[in-house]
């Protein structure tokens, strides 16, 4: 039983580091990577669809991603779905292509996104916390209905907070590697 509770609080933690990587992804860097543009929704054919489902992203130069829609008639639909999304990235139609520039990011620019990282990190800690706190009252209720001993108790809750403790470390590690993304110049 204990086994099945500290598999669950493993799942739910792993899905709160999922979505902190997600989070992370849209907090862009200096430098073009697709992922920034993974949240852009184009209106295809009356349905919101994601970018990446109706055109290839690329990466042109590291400052520059390059978008290539499946069909032509959709790049200016894709233009304006990147002005529109909440990036603050000028798209320019060339053709077929769509370039997308990543403008410089000023040191002010960088320490707001940084801000946000750790604001997204904390979530992500707490998130963590709760399945730790959910799974701690779940072996008490195991306990108050005699199911397991008080040494299994406490020997399940240490290895809640062992599991814990490897996932806070591991968004700690995250939120390093995002920061020094981010200062880098």
């Amino acid at each position: 039983m204990i086994n099945e509770i500290k598999s669950d609080a493993e799942q739910r933690m792993k899905k709160s580091l999922e979505a902190l990587a997600n989070a992370f992804n849209k907090i862009r860097t200096g430098r073009a990577h697709p992922a920034i543009l993974d949240s852009v929704m184009v209106n295809y054919y009356g349905q919101e669809t994601p970018l990446k489902q109706v055109a290839a992203v690329n990466v042109e130069d590291s400052r520059t991603l390059a978008v290539v829609p499946w069909e032509k008639n959709l790049v200016p639909t894709i233009e304006k779905a990147i002005m529109m999304s909440d990036l603050g990235l000028n798209p320019s139609t060339s053709g077929d292509v769509i370039r997308v520039p990543m403008p410089m990011l000023t040191e002010d620019t960088r320490r707001e996104m940084v801000k946000q990282a750790k604001a997204d990190a904390e979530h992500g800690r707490v998130s963590i916390r709760n399945a730790r706190r959910d799974a701690n009252n779940d072996i008490k209720e195991l306990l108050k209905e005699k199911e397991i001993s008080e040494d299994d108790q406490r020997r399940g809750e240490d290895e809640i907070q062992k599991l814990t403790d490897r996932y806070v470390a591991e968004v700690e590690k995250m939120l390093k590697t995002k920061e020094e993304d981010l200062m880098e110049v």
